[in-house]
């Protein structure tokens, strides 16, 4: 059975290599402590009734977001403000959600630098949509990471009642 080296296991192997052995644990050392392993992130696979077309406009127009936001449960929201092109900004729910559009390719796939306006600034979030053609269906894979710690389940909810659920009734 093989295990992984310790630091000390690493420091003894390397003690007779002197100044070298002394920089090398010292690399070892900071490079565990520059990487994080509590990143939290979101995965969810939803299908709606529309082709991924229609899903995709209704992601990426200002009109029919606005419609989309109307089966949310946050109620007397300003219109949607959704650039076009890569690069474009958005605002959405009141500008309580903004961002750019970092991909977007037509009718399979949306990469957004997303965040809430309470969050300190300059933090943004990475929000993917990969929209799959399943015939009069579309099965969206939307992968979210990057976000704030502790937030997963606020956001995950989020993008429940205020994306799926509304796309959903959009399309019914």
């Amino acid at each position: 059975m093989s295990r992984c080296m310790t630091r000390r296991d690493f420091a003894a192997r390397i003690a007779g290599f002197g100044t070298v052995g002394l920089v090398a644990i010292q690399r070892a050392a900071g490079a565990s402590d520059e990487i994080s392993h509590t990143a939290e992130s979101i995965h969810q696979e939803v299908v709606v009734k529309a082709t991924p077309r229609r899903v995709y406009e209704a992601l990426t127009d200002s009109k029919q977001f606005t419609s989309v936001m109307r089966f949310s449960p946050v109620k007397n929201l300003a219109p949607a403000q959704i650039g076009r092109m890569v690069g474009e900004s958005f605002a959405l729910f009141d500008g309580h959600i903004v961002g750019r559009h970092v991909e977007l390719v037509p009718f399979r796939r949306i990469v957004q630098a997303w965040r809430v306006v309470d969050w300190d600034a300059g933090v943004y979030s990475i929000a993917k949509f990969d929209l799959t053609d399943q015939g009069t269906q579309t099965t969206i894979v939307f992968d979210h990471t990057g976000f704030p710690k502790g937030k997963a389940d606020h956001l995950a909810e989020g993008w429940r009642l205020n994306y799926w659920k509304p796309l959903g009734k959009y399309f019914d």
